[in-house]
């Protein structure tokens, strides 16, 4: 494990501008779901952030893929699994872990913003342990962008009239999160994060 986060850090000491993008592994190329995942890569390439994903096919790829268009630098964190995921080819930058633990500290630590598409369970699992984090004061806040108000709409619903209303979590804890449709105020957000940060990350 210790070497694992050894190779983290001496891979990515360089980047001090990156957004972790996360989306499910299963989206199909062409589909409405992977053309907006390569659309948000391309919008945060553009405004200067390097594009870091879970390395592995579907919104990944994609999300890589649009970063790579436009010459935007592209990493992918890719994890091994029973069933083989190989690293997309989009990627400038590509490492390979086996613990999820020692690759969720690169997530962290190198993002100024977390840019979330839909997905499945690693997806939540990323989602619910950034905002864990930042709920418990272990790093400093950063945006937590959910895209896609049809996909989330019900999961915030959810947080809002049951764990809210139940007193289960706070009404600030509500605040952690950005639902938009609008990639524009998307890009505004991870800007906003990255300068209240110094553009340093979590590390």
């Amino acid at each position: 494990m210790r070497s694992e986060i050894e190779m983290g850090f001496e891979a990515l000491h360089g980047i001090q501008r990156g957004v972790s993008v996360f989306g499910s592994a299963r989206t199909p190329p062409g589909s409405p779901e992977y053309e907006l995942a390569r659309e948000v890569g391309r919008r945060l390439g553009r405004a200067g952030f390097t594009v870091i994903t879970g390395g592995g096919p579907g919104a990944m790829e994609a999300a890589n893929r649009g970063a790579h268009e436009v010459g935007a630098r592209s990493v992918g964190l890719n994890i091994e699994l029973p069933f083989e995921q190989h690293a997309n080819g989009y990627v400038d930058v590509a490492l390979e872990f086996h613990y999820f633990f020692t690759r969720k500290i690169m997530f962290v630590r190198y993002a100024n913003a977390f840019v979330v598409l839909p997905g499945g369970f690693g997806t939540l699992d990323e989602l619910f342990e950034a905002l864990t984090l930042i709920q418990t004061g272990k790093v400093r806040e950063f945006p937590v962008c959910l895209v896609d108000s049809r996909y989330w709409g019900g999961l915030v619903g959810w947080l809002r009239d049951r764990a809210l209303a139940e007193g289960m979590i706070s009404p600030e804890d509500m605040d952690l999160i950005a639902v938009s449709d609008d990639l524009d105020e998307v890009v505004e957000r991870v800007r906003a994060g990255a300068r209240a940060q110094g553009a340093m990350g979590n590390g």
